[in-house]
């Protein structure tokens, strides 16, 4: 079954990097990008999600708030959290939400984990 993954992240470098070590692992899942907390609100309202990675520094919403509202419109999406800020106030913060927490720099190992976690929590 395709899955539907949107990639939250300012930076165009990091969405692309994101996008193609994912797309390694699921060539055949659909993937849409967003390059800010309100951007992805905005597609959440017309498009159904199955995954959502985001970056916690972003102009506007920052990735906490806009991962808290991303849930309330799409309770069912797994969010993982990639962020070079990794102090464990961030990680609590995350984890308070009801979000998976990964540190950035993002590589296979991490995407490995990453899928490994959302498929874990797939009933």
């Amino acid at each position: 079954m395709t899955k539907r993954v949107l990639i939250v992240d300012d930076s165009r470098m990091s969405r692309m990097l994101i996008k193609a070590l994912m797309e390694d692992l699921h060539p055949d899942w659909d993937y849409i990008e967003a390059d800010s907390g309100d951007q992805a609100l905005a597609l959440a309202t017309g498009t159904t999600v199955d995954l959502v990675t985001m970056d916690v520094n972003m102009p506007g919403l920052n990735g906490i708030e806009a991962a808290t509202r991303f849930k309330q419109l799409q309770p069912q999406a797994f969010i993982a959290m990639l962020t070079a800020n990794i102090q464990s106030g961030m990680r609590q913060r995350a984890e308070a939400i009801g979000v998976n927490f990964y540190g950035k720099p993002v590589n296979d190992v991490i995407v490995a984990q990453l899928f490994a976690d959302f498929g874990a929590a797939r009933p």
